[in-house]
């Protein structure tokens, strides 16, 4: 029996191409990009390569590319950083119920130190509504904070629309791309955003890279101490390696791009469409046709989740949940309580699908065919 991976939303494969740029940086470039001698000018030609290539994929000009160890640190140096550096502004911060924890607990912890933060509701689509978002901000809002694709059901909030009304007012806009890059497209001289953070382990790189772009002008205040790397905004020397491994990764998403989109598409109609076959129970959280192509997110009535992805395990299906499960008991998934209310059963019996290359049509079928067999045997 072939394991079937399920769980891209989570981390994906790293490309073989992506594999192969890395390991002659590893051989040969290993001086540090800071220094002024041949081999850290060799480290610097590849680091400046890259940070175009950054810049270019997301219209940005190079100086509003700051190379970060993922999208959690990305997050933080955003919300935290933009939130310090703004302080005298104002303290309050929108952010909304269904960010990830890397922004959620950025926000907590400003909350903890003196900040006023509002999250906004999300209704059964899982989208924000911008009539809550404008009624919201206020004279001493200094940022607003809104993920683009949620990690957990794939929905796809109004960037444009959030943008637009934030032109008019003080609050610096950020958004977490990390679900979204690679798929989407996205012009930041087009859209008026501040900060975007983007992960390279999501896009077939390698984990422990990441970029936030800050768009100039925009004050951040550093949250590492050390030397005077990346403009003085994340002290540390950059992880050349795995930066150019990130450089291919973008580059494979810049010209596969529409290919991935049908691809990932096209899995999640047949994996539905195999569980309809199946005749399996199921409903889908939020609206599909406002979700990323990569992500479904399926609640299996009378089920529960620990159960369930303990059975896919076994059966080789590699499947999560926002459902925290610990010592025999499930923490329902903040995501679908914001969505759907506390205790509804939604919370605790569904889990996220995500596509990527790891699948084909074939093993998308398979497994859609195996979990059915687990839900007719756990009725």
């Amino acid at each position: 029996m072939k394991s079937i991976y399920l769980d891209h939303a989570a981390t994906t494969p790293v490309h073989d191409e992506v594999i192969e740029a890395m390991v002659p940086v590893y051989q040969e470039i290993y001086g540090n990009p800071s220094s002024v001698h041949q081999f850290g000018r060799k480290a610097r030609n590849v680091l400046d390569q890259a940070r175009r290539t950054a810049a270019r994929s997301i219209g940005a000009k190079e100086k509003e590319i700051v190379f970060t160890s993922g999208g959690t640190e990305a997050d933080n140096l955003a919300i935290i950083g933009t939130a310090l550096a703004n302080q005298g502004k104002g303290k309050h911060v929108i952010t909304t119920q269904v960010e990830h924890h890397a922004a959620l607990h950025a926000v907590q912890y400003l909350e903890q130190n003196g900040f006023e933060i509002t999250y906004l509701p999300v209704y059964e689509d899982g989208r924000i509504r911008i009539e809550d978002l404008e009624s919201s901000l206020r004279e001493d809002t200094v940022l607003v904070s809104i993920m683009t694709v949620n990690n957990e059901t794939g929905a796809i909030q109004p960037m444009k629309a959030i943008a637009e009304l934030l032109t008019s007012h003080q609050a610096y806009y950020h958004s977490d791309f990390v679900q979204a890059y690679g798929l989407m497209d996205i012009n930041v001289t087009e859209l008026p955003i501040d900060l975007l953070a983007v992960s390279s382990h999501k896009i077939n790189g390698p984990k422990g890279v990441g970029f936030l772009y800050i768009r100039e002008g925009t004050p951040v205040q550093s949250l590492a101490h050390g030397g005077e790397q990346e403009r003085k905004r994340r002290a540390g020397t950059e992880n050349v390696p795995g930066i150019v491994g990130f450089q291919k990764a973008m580059e494979l998403t810049e010209t596969e791009r529409l290919d991935r989109k049908e691809r990932y598409s096209h899995y999640k109609e047949l994996f539905l469409a195999e569980l309809s076959k199946e005749s399996v129970d199921f409903q889908i959280n939020g609206i599909e046709n406002q979700t990323i192509e990569t992500i479904v997110n399926i609640s299996f009535p009378n089920m529960n989740v620990e159960a369930l992805l303990t059975n896919f395990d076994l059966s080789g299906i590699a499947a999560s949940s926002g459902s925290a499960c610990t010592a025999g008991s499930v923490e329902p998934s903040h995501v679908l309580t914001a969505m759907y209310g506390k205790g509804d059963a939604r919370t605790v019996n569904s889990v996220r699908f995500s596509f990527g290359i790891a699948n084909n049509g074939e093993n998308v079928k398979e497994a859609a065919k195996r979990i059915s067999q687990i839900i007719n045997r756990l009725k």
